[in-house]
């Protein structure tokens, strides 16, 4: 695995892969890895891919100081990681390299309602911080696939409403959600939780199943209040539970067999806060 830290070094590197016809994968990251990062790239199976992975704690997206002061950093175990996985490149840049122009000179991106609603509304500014980093690694690393995380769903979304934007012909790759035993979702949040609170933590996902088992027969406003007193009475700060398309994640009033529904969830506790979805 090669590490390149400046967008000058990674770039002439990239031509040259490219005129040789490789394939240049991307899958950004912001370090802290787990599973759920590395089964993104156990997804890229052709022989002539290069698979270029990022780590940038990115300051734009974090609408909270604090939240980003605290973001985990394993740095060094990250790279292990990344080299015993596959990965080929790994781009460490710095904040001037991705913001050459400073933090404040920033474009701002149309992307519609996706900024308005859940992680929209409860952080803003977050998803324009998002737009930028994507489209500096898009414009540095130029890919002809990019591998994201379900987690993220709405993130997902927003990338590919990015990419539209700018003209880019890039194949987005949405990955499964990758879980611990007790169902909770991988985050690099979770290495911030105490040991109470990492037990507590897996009621967001038994939350979203006992939703999918009521969905069909209860009232969704119904449905939601339950979830949320259950998840307030355990002891998180319930931010939105949402049962919405999972076409353009509007909110749905009631089940129709028609829609293809997720659950989505975000909910604090202890000031670590957590997301996830379930397709229905």
């Amino acid at each position: 695995m090669i590490i390149f830290k400046t967008h000058h070094t990674l770039s002439a590197h990239l031509i040259s892969l490219k005129k040789r016809e490789k394939k240049i994968v991307l899958v950004p990251t912001m370090g802290a890895l787990h599973q759920g990062h590395l089964s993104l790239i156990k997804q890229v199976n052709d022989e002539d891919a290069v698979i270029v992975s990022s780590i940038f704690v990115n300051p734009t997206q974090f609408n909270d100081l604090n939240d980003f002061n605290k973001y985990p950093t394993t740095i060094e175990r990250d790279i292990f990681e990344l080299e015993k996985s596959g990965v080929n490149i790994l781009f460490l840049p710095s904040v001037k390299e991705i913001y050459p122009n400073g933090t404040t000179q920033k474009h701002h991106f149309d992307i519609g309602y996706l900024e308005k609603i859940l992680e929209g509304a409860s952080r803003p500014g977050h998803f324009q911080g998002v737009c930028q980093v994507i489209e500096r690694l898009l414009q540095i690393i130029q890919p002809n696939i990019l591998v994201l995380g379900q987690k993220d769903y709405q993130q997902c979304m927003v990338i590919t409403q990015l990419i539209k934007i700018i003209g880019k012909s890039i194949n987005v790759i949405v990955c499964s959600t990758i879980r611990e035993s007790d169902g909770l979702a991988m985050s690099s949040r979770n290495l911030r939780l105490s040991v109470t609170d990492r037990e507590k933590a897996p009621l967001i996902y038994k939350t979203m199943l006992q939703i999918k088992e009521q969905i069909i027969v209860k009232n969704f406003a119904e449905i939601k209040v339950n979830a949320s007193n259950a998840l307030t009475t355990a002891g998180f700060t319930v931010d939105y539970i949402e049962i919405a398309s999972a076409e353009n994640l509007q909110s749905l009033q009631e089940f129709k067999s028609s829609n293809k529904m997720v659950i989505l969830i975000a909910a604090s506790i202890n000031g670590v806060r957590l997301i996830d979805n379930l397709f229905v």
